[in-house]
């Protein structure tokens, strides 16, 4: 297939709608013990299959253009905020953190070194021996 192509055959490449189970067997099920002749079940699988297919056709045709075209607009919409607003923002953010975090180091340097070397000085006299 060609790039910028469509796939007329596999319509869910990447699976993102496999939960969706709309098969007659995957819908209505009839436990043991309790079956229905069988003439009534044909003619029920006959009767999903026919309503569900109709139903999605004249949805899909009523629907699915103005919803693909919502769905594009509200894509494109998010590629923009992304793209104009949220990733300049996170941008400008790691500047701020990054400025913050030079402040913040040069104050716990300030005071907290001295206090560890203070310590450090201390107990690096103690020597430990096994008796």
């Amino acid at each position: 297939m060609e790039p910028g192509e469509i796939d007329m055959v596999n319509r869910d490449p990447s699976s993102i709608n496999s939960h969706v189970q709309v098969g007659f067997e995957d819908v209505i099920a009839e436990p043991d013990g309790v079956h229905s002749p069988q003439c009534v079940w044909k003619l029920a699988h006959t009767c999903f299959t026919c309503a569900r297919d109709i139903s999605y056709t004249l949805l899909a045709l009523c629907y699915g253009v103005p919803y693909a075209f919502f769905w594009g607009c509200e894509f494109a919409y998010l590629s923009f905020l992304h793209i104009w607003v949220i990733t300049p923002c996170i941008s400008m953010y790691m500047v701020w953190l990054k400025s913050i975090k030079i402040i913040y180091g040069a104050c716990v340097r300030t005071c907290c070194d001295p206090c560890f070397e203070a310590c450090g000085r201390c107990f690096s006299d103690i020597r430990v021996t096994n008796a």
